[in-house]
């Protein structure tokens, strides 16, 4: 049988989406871990479950709900991910951002990437948010390796993957409604474990604030298809070797839920801000 490429299989998972929805939207947003109870504050017109979509790739991390969200907020037509699909999980990196091009597929223009996050900057405290400025993908494979998506160049610059103009939007909305934000560089490794006091130590010096197991490759994939993208991470702990407290998923997800009201006033803001 002959292996589709990556634009087919965007193709016929679109095909799919458009049997159960025509909902085009503009703004797309990745809920990361504690996050997913954003779709709550939108106006929901359709539901389409990943494993119902061919060839899409399954979330099976604890809390992502795994399915998309279209709906609107103060008209603003969006597509939420309740739930992303990880590298460690056990799929190719061009696997793990096939969503992202699908929803670019699907009309939308702007990307907002969240996440939690451990805290490798010393000023920050768990609760914090912060706009990701850059990133580091150096120590992940990218996403584009392969034959080249077409919707993108072969060698696509990186020199600005996180929009100025959008970065900027969401500084004032936190400002507007009070909140804090850090501003940084956000780190992707491979996961799914925790990384070592040693590890963190060389994310520092390479230049990262925030370190996780998503998003560098998303953004990456994202620019290359033609996406506006901008990032925000939550940080729900301190890195390894900033405080002597064992690192645990739950104390992620709980860090999350507890600052899940604050983060989904600062999205629903930015929707509507973009």
């Amino acid at each position: 049988m002959e292996k589709l490429t990556e634009e087919e299989k965007i193709k016929t998972a679109l095909e799919f989406i458009r049997t159960r929805t025509d909902f085009v939207p503009r703004i797309s947003v990745v809920l990361g871990s504690g996050l997913g109870a954003f779709a709550d504050n939108i106006e929901t017109e359709a539901v389409v479950n990943y494993n119902d979509i061919p060839f899409f790739p399954m979330s099976t991390v604890e809390g992502h709900k795994g399915r998309f969200v279209f709906g609107n907020i103060d008209g603003v037509p969006l597509v939420l991910m309740q739930g992303r699909v990880h590298y460690y999980e056990g799929y190719t990196m061009q696997e793990t951002v096939l969503p992202i091009r699908l929803m670019r597929a699907m009309g939308s223009e702007i990307l907002l990437l969240t996440n939690a996050s451990g805290g490798v900057n010393k000023s920050f405290a768990a609760g914090d948010m912060m706009l990701i400025e850059d990133h580091i993908s150096s120590l992940v494979p990218s996403p584009l390796i392969g034959a080249n998506y077409p919707a993108g160049t072969r060698f696509p610059d990186m020199s600005h993957v996180y929009d100025k103009e959008l970065s900027k939007k969401v500084l004032d909305c936190a400002d507007k409604l009070g909140i804090k934000m850090q501003r940084g560089v956000y780190i992707q490794l491979t996961g799914p474990n925790f990384e070592t006091p040693a590890e963190v130590r060389m994310c520092r010096t390479l230049g990262a604030d925030a370190v996780g197991m998503s998003t560098t490759t998303e953004a990456m994939a994202a620019v290359h298809c033609g996406f506006r993208v901008c990032g925000i991470s939550c940080i729900t702990n301190a890195a390894a070797g900033v405080t002597d407290k064992p690192l645990a998923h739950s104390d992620v997800q709980e860090t999350a839920d507890k600052n899940a009201p604050r983060f989904n006033a600062l999205i629903k803001e930015c929707v509507k801000a973009f």
